[in-house]
């Protein structure tokens, strides 16, 4: 018989969108509950679900046990919220699916709660149920990365990440219930609780969420956020003294506006923001505007096995509308888990345990989720640039590419290339104030490569023509690309590893002053490896203006017969 699976805010942001992961499971009997029958009805109206879907009205706080008896769940799913506002009996939902033998998760994003839960442990071992909260990113997935990156340290002393959701991730009400409590307030970490972390959306630091091979995201500031990772962490890693996690939300001012509303309750101005709730839900979901991107990124520092300094991360890039179904994906890895009869251990605690990276990329596999590894400490300063900026994705570059951009020394290489170029004034005018090459079918081209200082001078004739380029890792606006430096102009360039080496624009300046993205130079830069040569092939051209210079060719070193 179908399997049972009650979801509790079933139709609301994360309940729904776990409903939407589970939908794909034709031996399974999705519940949706909620206060609003019609609302339930209308989701399972919506849902294209393999398996059957029945919708209820339910209220958590009226008769819990009475109506569960009733669904009859194998597992309830608490996905409602805050958890943070649960009242004066916030484990009543735990208490009945105990009561009844029912097995238990939840989502909880609130660090007491989550804690709290293993108060319950004795009696779930008792009736051989389980009962696992915090079932979500935090801090389920930062866990499961935390044991992978921490893998043959001697000790590890602090941990800090967050998550970036794309401008268009569709934020519930309950969550930012949830952090308006806390917004301005004093948050704490450390396993009991006593280590003073900050203050509530106004603690903020900035990362670079990019993985090795990905179109990074930008600089993004991140601000404190009081989520269970503070303390439960440190009961697993006692060595931790420092434990950070952060939101991420965009666009920035938006973001300067939070952490302004939160100073007036740190500055004793307000009590509290929770009565802005609504207020501060409809303006991040109404205002906001950017690329539809997001990301999370953690990162740990400690000691290796003989006692160096360690630092390694590790990053998380969602494309569209792939990033918000992550918070959902710890329930859903479980009770896949469980239908495949690899159920969780009965007892109650934090879910944080219970899954392993390795769970939570067969569900990524199936989406624009893209994951990946960086080490800063020990860092190998000798190796090639290219190499140091794509990290682990340096092992999938076709090896002419990776031949060619192995520079420890200077190097020169030559070839063939097509060149063309835009017929207007104004084309022709940046064309020569960059020196670009003039048009030809087959123009010989010398490359030289100068390195110094881990950056690279190169040095292109096309036919006698020459221009000249620095490429360096990029820093600050351009943290996380390569920058490639033409005169008084800078690019930040994306290096994307897809069978080839792609180079993405992504910022661009001149004498250090930002330039507008949206007229950053465009077109097609890629190299690529076929029979064995390298290949490479570029397009520039400029909004209103239209292509500048195109050239397409090979290379190989300049001494090969």
């Amino acid at each position: 018989m179908p399997r049972r699976i009650l979801i509790l805010g079933g139709y609301g942001t994360f309940g729904g969108r776990l409903a939407r992961l589970l939908a794909d499971e034709e031996n399974l009997t999705l519940v949706i509950a909620g206060r609003s029958l019609e609302r339930a009805r209308e989701f399972c109206a919506s849902l294209k679900s393999r398996g059957e879907c029945a919708a209820v009205q339910l209220d958590r706080e009226t008769h819990i046990a009475r109506e569960l008896q009733l669904i009859g769940p194998e597992i309830v799913v608490d996905a409602s919220g805050p958890f943070q506002a649960y009242g004066d009996d916030p484990y009543q939902v735990v208490k009945a699916c105990l009561a009844l033998g029912i097995n238990y998760l939840d989502i909880a994003d609130g660090s007491d709660f989550v804690k709290g839960v293993a108060q319950f442990d004795a009696e779930a071992k008792l009736r051989k149920v389980f009962v696992l909260s915090g079932a979500s990113s935090f801090p389920v997935l930062t866990a499961a990365v935390m044991r992978q990156l921490t893998a043959g340290m001697q000790t590890v002393t602090s941990v800090a990440g967050g998550i970036a959701p794309s401008p268009y991730a569709g934020v519930g009400l309950n969550v930012i219930r949830s952090v308006a409590s806390y917004g301005g307030k004093p948050v704490k970490s450390g396993a009991a609780g006593e280590i003073m972390a900050g203050y509530g959306l106004l603690d903020t630091r900035r990362f670079v969420v990019r993985p090795p091979g990905q179109v990074p995201l930008p600089p993004i500031l991140f601000s404190l956020v009081d989520v269970p990772d503070l303390q439960v962490l440190p009961e697993v890693w006692p060595s931790l003294r420092d434990v950070w996690m952060g939101a991420g939300p965009v666009p920035e001012i938006l973001h300067r506006v939070l952490n302004a509303t939160a100073w007036t309750v740190k500055a004793g101005i307000l009590p509290s923001l929770s009565p802005f709730a609504s207020l501060m839900h409809r303006a991040i979901n109404v205002l906001r505007w950017g690329e539809h991107r997001g990301g999370m990124i953690v990162a740990v520092a400690g000691t290796d096995a003989k006692g160096q300094a360690v630092e390694r991360s590790w990053h998380l890039l969602a494309e569209g509308d792939d990033g918000p179904f992550i918070p959902s994906m710890a329930c859903d890895a479980i009770i896949r888990n469980v239908l495949a009869d690899r159920a969780p251990t009965s007892g109650a605690r934090s879910a944080i345990g219970d899954l392993e990276v390795a769970d939570y990329e067969k569900l990524f596999a199936k989406r624009r989720i893209f994951t990946g590894r960086r080490q800063t400490k020990p860092a190998d300063a000798t190796a090639p640039l290219y190499q140091r900026m794509l990290g682990e994705a340096w092992e999938a570059v076709p090896e002419p590419i990776k031949a060619m951009h192995d520079l420890r020394e200077s190097r020169t290489v030559h070839g063939l290339a097509k060149v063309t170029r835009g017929e207007s004034v104004l084309a022709r005018l940046v064309a020569a104030l960059f020196r670009f090459p003039e048009a030809g079918d087959a123009v010989p081209v010398e490359v030289t490569f100068q390195v110094q200082n881990g950056e690279e001078v190169w040095e292109r004739q096309f036919g006698g023509r020459s221009f000249k380029s620095l490429q360096r890792e990029g820093t600050g606006r351009l943290e996380g690309l390569l920058e490639e430096r033409f005169g008084v102009f800078a690019f930040g360039l994306a290096l994307v590893v897809d069978g080839g080496l792609r180079f993405v624009p992504r910022r661009w300046s001149v004498l250090g002053l930002p330039l507008p993205t949206r007229l950053i130079p465009r077109g097609e830069a890629y190299e690529s490896a076929d029979d064995g040569r390298f290949n490479f092939h570029v397009e520039i051209g400029l909004p209103l203006i239209g292509p500048i210079v195109g050239y397409e060719g090979w290379l190989e070193p300049a001494d090969r017969n």
